[in-house]
């Protein structure tokens, strides 16, 4: 996630000098087959391809809207993660065996929490098991991901082993959907420590409505991560901004080169293309961004800087849940890296 009030110009340089640069010559090409090649069957009057450009402007508007609200929801679901984390937190230590204080109430209450813990973990690994990245990662992409693969957390065994025992751990790998368990098993102890007179019933139950919540929260989660953002408006978008991208420039041929064909071929000729390449590539590039920004946030749970920062919520969860407890070896926050809160 982009936590930078502004970017840069590098990263606006990086993001905009492939797509200036392809639109431009390609924008020559066609200034080029007009007035040298004399091919002026190709010129287009641009009212025509100035209506295209406002129904794709619409098209494109209304999938980054509902891309948005797939990465506004995911990050209000995790909103949700944090606050019944500390609500669970919370309760645990207030409820179980309360007012006593000896080293097997408060291994009770720690395994508790603990086991929260290793259920955000969980569900986070979970939600990036599948990762669109690597189907057919940009070269880029792939750069990213090879440079910070030690820094994305994602290795089960070292995200989830901290917060349960070894037995527990070895029978939760087993398993196709580790986070389910681990609450199926927070509900288990619950009954187990009503049986034993440590928690009365009434407390079990308000216990039991924080397990009922995260389990909608975790199915919230999945149905975003399960349901891809409809491609019937994904593909058609990228393709209505290529099909307009490629048609400005026979458009703006009636605004530029007329005069050109008046001019032999010199540097003067070429200098009268200029503003036609640059008019086209500016044009080109607003649109190919408007199409990529929703691109970029169709899906919350991936690992890209405009996704939903599981790593940094879990580890703010992590320090508050420790913190509770009464530990103070806890770990640092994630602190961003060039203005972005990543993974």
């Amino acid at each position: 996630m982009i936590v930078r009030r502004r970017l840069g110009w590098q990263q606006l340089l990086f993001i905009a000098i492939s797509v200036v640069a392809l639109n431009s010559v390609w924008a020559f090409v066609v200034y080029s087959l007009y007035v040298f090649a004399d091919w002026t069957f190709i010129r287009i009057p641009f009212l025509p391809i100035a209506t295209i450009g406002t129904a794709v402007a619409f098209y494109v508007g209304f999938k980054n809207n509902s891309a948005y609200e797939r990465f506004w929801e995911g990050r209000k679901i995790w909103g949700g993660i944090v606050n019944y984390s500390r609500t669970w937190a919370t309760s645990v230590l207030s409820y179980v065996q309360p007012g006593i204080d000896t080293e097997a109430a408060r291994e009770e209450r720690r395994r508790l929490v603990y086991r929260q813990l290793a259920w955000i973990n969980s569900l986070r690994v979970q939600l990036r098991k599948k990762s669109r990245f690597e189907d057919a990662p940009a070269r880029a992409t792939r750069r990213r991901l090879d440079r910070d693969r030690e820094h994305m957390r994602n290795d089960w065994d070292k995200e989830v082993a901290p917060f349960v025992d070894a037995d527990e751990l070895a029978e939760l790998s087993a398993l196709a959907n580790p986070a389910t368990h681990l609450m199926k098993t927070q509900g288990t102890e619950l009954a187990r420590l009503v049986d034993e007179g440590k928690l009365d019933l009434f407390r079990q139950l308000e216990l039991m409505k924080v397990v009922e919540e995260n389990y909608n929260l975790q199915g919230k989660c999945e149905r975003i991560k399960n349901t891809p953002f409809p491609r019937q408006y994904a593909e058609f978008s990228r393709w209505f901004t290529r099909v307009f991208v490629v048609l400005v420039p026979f458009g703006l041929l009636e605004v530029f080169a007329d005069h050109g064909t008046h001019l032999g071929v010199t540097l003067e000729h070429l200098g009268a293309a200029l503003p036609m390449v640059a008019s086209s590539g500016l044009i080109s590039w607003v649109f190919m961004m408007m199409e990529g920004i929703g691109d970029s946030s169709e899906d919350p749970f991936e690992r890209s800087m405009n996704d939903v920062p599981m790593n940094a919520l879990c580890r703010t969860i992590e320090i508050d849940l420790r913190s509770m407890l009464g530990e103070t070896d806890v770990p640092e926050p994630e602190k961003p890296a060039a203005g972005f809160v990543l993974y």
